[in-house]
């Protein structure tokens, strides 16, 4: 069944008697799985209040260029990077132009220049304007930038016209746009992903953890589930709803890690090693918990065990990502653990920047291995994580084995 579970669709409402549909097609898109936000242009307010599509999404909708609300007063900056998809139903003739030229002088055309991610148009104009030698020449530049277009229908229109350029019906729009994310790319293939932290006890009250959230190991779930993937996710402590269809296995500490993931191996194809595991544990649990006493005390702690490391080098060896969470000279460390480490690939990001990484919804990285490496730019974690598995199906179906045992 088609599904947009996780993922945030950007709905452009543009000015034209089809805007009435956009209520149930934010309906549509929330019954399967989307978190979705509005844009309105001002035509579209004659047609349609923004209190409906308000209420409908559970979000503000977003109508000026320039909010004054907004971080640094940059909207389409900050709705650009959130989107997965940009949806504009209807996209009028005059919008379909405005963007063909490459336009900016509303908030919806700004966000469509603005953003990385695919956009879906449903047309919905009279007919003769359908047929119109400038909207056809203007869909084909759409088209040809990689714009992808669902409907429009024929039938009888509010004009009284009989033709082409109804707006499809909403549930017809809210299915491509879910099929836009139908990769494939790892159609029946077995990913194992860990997540989140690991917690280890000190005493019955206390531990030693860190700050990762899990968001992109979870998001990375995700993607491969979209992917097709057979997908189990090995998660430390976190408090993320578990990706649908994704299986989840509940672990504390980096043994209990470990143990986990050793037992997956059997039949698994990818493992994908996002968690933050501490690299170390106290050398002792105390029974009791420990009291307040001397001014100083020491603990004493034990290394963990590696397990990206130990994953790649085990008998059953699947194709193995880390991750390389650094605060300085990234990618030369980068560079020495996925070397060390025997790694078919590691995805380096900067944890000192506090607007990325851990606990943010936005990341940025380079992926890089053995002959290779790729930026992806600042988006959301979704985005990311989508582009990750495309990398790891592309070097996983070139036959990458990376280092042998």
């Amino acid at each position: 069944m088609a599904h947009l579970f996780n993922r945030n669709v950007l709905v452009g409402v543009s000015g034209g008697i089809a805007a009435y549909k956009s209520a149930e097609l934010v309906r549509q898109l929330q019954e399967i799985g989307a978190s979705v936000r509005v844009i309105m242009t001002r035509g579209a307010r004659e047609f349609i209040t923004p209190l409906t599509l308000q209420a409908l999404s559970g979000n503000p909708v977003h109508t000026e260029l320039l909010d004054t609300e907004a971080e640094l007063g940059m909207s389409h900056i900050e709705l650009a990077r959130w989107a997965d998809l940009l949806l504009i139903a209807p996209a009028t003739a005059d919008l379909l132009a405005r963007l063909a030229a490459g336009r900016a002088d509303d908030l919806l055309a700004t966000v469509a220049l603005a953003t990385a991610a695919p956009v879906l148009l449903a047309p919905a104009m009279n007919q003769q304007m359908w047929r119109d030698k400038a909207t056809t020449a203007n869909i084909t530049t759409l088209t040809a930038r990689g714009y992808s277009m669902v409907g429009p229908a024929s039938g009888e229109q509010a004009c009284g016209d009989v033709g082409p350029g109804r707006m499809a019906q909403p549930e017809v729009i809210a299915a491509a746009a879910a099929a836009l994310f139908e990769t494939g790319l790892l159609a029946g293939k077995r990913v194992v992903i860990t997540a989140g932290p690991t917690v280890e006890a000190l005493d019955p009250v206390r531990y030693i953890s860190n700050r990762s959230s899990g968001k992109m190991g979870y998001a990375l779930a995700q993607a491969a589930v979209d992917a097709g993937a057979r997908t189990t996710l090995v998660s430390g402590p976190v408090n993320l709803p578990v990706p649908d269809h994704a299986r989840l296995v509940k672990v504390v500490s980096a043994n209990d890690m470990l143990e986990e993931c050793l037992a997956l191996l059997p039949e698994c194809d990818i493992f994908i090693a996002c968690a933050a595991v501490a690299d170390y544990r106290p050398a002792a649990i105390e029974q009791q918990k420990i009291k307040k006493g001397p001014e100083q005390i020491t603990l004493q702690l034990v290394r963990n065990p590696d397990i990206v490391a130990t994953v790649a080098a085990s008998e059953y060896r699947p194709f193995t990502v880390g991750f390389a969470a650094e605060t300085n000279d990234l990618l030369a460390h980068a560079r020495s653990k996925l070397s060390r480490k025997r790694l078919n690939m590691i995805v380096a990001n900067d944890v000192s920047d506090n607007s990325i990484g851990f606990n943010s919804d936005n990341n940025e990285a380079t992926v890089l291995w053995p002959d290779g490496e790729q930026a992806i730019a600042l988006t959301g974690k979704g985005s990311m994580a989508r582009q990750i598995i495309q990398l790891i199906a592309r070097e996983h179906g070139a036959g990458d084995t990376g280092q042998s045992n």
